[in-house]
């Protein structure tokens, strides 16, 4: 009998690490959920083997689906960083002249690009292409100018959906580029109906090397901002594109699940907390969820400790977002619970996103109108406060907010 167990526990061990690394060597060639095949090959003795084995295709095919793909992507297809874009029946578009410099990083001049671009006219879908093409020429452009200054070791990968502009080697950059197509259908599956990626461009990613470049970029945008802890950004200024730190590679898929989220929502112009609470829970939808320093107890506690009348208005006007402590991760936190309660009425909730399209008053009156909903009472619910008093959105104050 022992030795019976000894040869099964055996065999399963040796199937289970074979197995690994097949999925292991297809996902340096293709994108693969190789971490959640990989957690399936050693939960589910000989069945989780079985299910990951049938789901990926052999090395010999990744490899070859690799070969026979033309690249458009690396830096010798692409050329030098052009001067000057042409257009039909106009002038060229100088693009070195139209470069804005900031911390020795060039910026494009997007509303003179969107002046030169041939117009596009409501339901003539030849001229809207046309504009298309024109502007993705142009953010083309800016990137190749941006790669140059970030360094000789960065290059520009291109797919259907995506650029990619980092240090990434070409089987990697192709993953990523490919995770951005997969994660694209994925939030348009799941927000149906609200969520819009602009058509005829692609998204763009950016991922850089390290922190202090990443928040050297970043501070472009934000100029006299104090940032909280961050490892990805979406940024929604003349050309929508979410900006990365490499870092660690596995960790990169729920920032770009949650960033893109963000570009999918854009055109709603959604307060901040709606805004973020909507993509915490996308994230987690495409990408997984992933750990926790704390308990959900624990989390529970953290929420009733820190807030009150007066923090909950930081929350409703998106400051709590860029707060310097634990404030920032439980305002992400809080815009989850309310998002994810909200959202069991989801045809419902889906009104609730359209309705508060450029809301002023974080969505109160949205979500009366829609859901029936006070958000200062929902919220205080949720955190076991023993008053709602002063916890329902007061845009007026918010001006003059502190932190607290």
């Amino acid at each position: 009998m022992i030795l019976e167990v000894a040869l099964i526990a055996g065999l399963w061990l040796v199937l289970n690490v074979l197995v690994t690394r097949r999925v292991l060597a297809v996902a340096r060639h293709l994108y693969t959920p190789h971490r959640m095949l990989i957690a399936t090959i050693w939960l589910f003795p000989f069945i989780g083997a079985l299910m990951a084995f049938t789901s990926t295709p052999s090395l010999r095919v990744a490899r070859g689906v690799v070969d026979r793909e033309t690249p458009q992507d690396r830096d010798a297809a692409h050329g030098p960083a052009p001067e000057t874009l042409a257009a039909d029946g106009a002038p060229d578009f100088a693009v070195t002249e139209h470069l804005q410099w900031f911390h020795e990083l060039p910026l494009l001049d997007w509303d003179a690009l969107a002046a030169w671009a041939p117009p596009a006219m409501p339901g003539d879908e030849r001229s809207l292409a046309t504009h298309a093409d024109a502007i993705e020429r142009g953010r083309h452009a800016w990137l190749l100018h941006l790669r140059e200054q970030l360094g000789a070791h960065m290059g520009l990968f291109v797919n259907k959906d995506a650029y990619v502009l980092s240090s990434l080697d070409d089987a990697m950059a192709r993953q990523t580029a490919d995770y951005v197509t997969t994660a694209r259908a994925r939030i348009e599956r799941l927000l149906r109906g609200v969520a819009q990626f602009p058509g005829g461009h692609r998204s763009i990613l950016l991922v850089l090397d390290d922190e202090d470049t990443y928040y050297r970029y970043v501070s472009i945008y934000y100029p006299d901002g104090e940032f909280s802890v961050s490892s990805g950004m979406f940024i929604n200024a003349g050309c929508p594109h979410f900006v990365v730190v490499r870092g660690h590679l596995q960790q990169l898929e729920p920032v770009i699940a949650h960033e893109m989220t963000h570009a999918a929502l854009a055109h709603l112009r959604l307060p901040r907390w709606l805004d973020e609470g909507v993509a915490v829970n996308t994230e987690r939808r495409v990408a997984g969820a992933q750990g926790s320093l704390y308990t959900p107890h624990e989390l529970h506690e953290m929420h009733r400790r820190h807030w009150s009348a007066a923090r909950i208005q930081q929350l409703w006007s998106g400051e709590s977002f860029f707060r310097t402590d634990d404030g920032t991760m439980l305002s992400y936190e809080l815009a989850r619970i309310i998002v994810e309660q909200m959202a069991r009425d989801w045809e419902g909730f889906l009104g609730f996103l359209r309705a508060a399209h450029g809301a002023e008053d974080a969505g109160f009156a949205a979500a009366r109108d829609t859901l029936g909903v006070d958000l200062g009472a929902f919220a205080a619910a949720l955190v076991e406060a023993p008053s709602d008093e002063g916890w329902s959105p007061q845009p007026a104050a918010w001006r003059s907010l502190e932190t607290v």
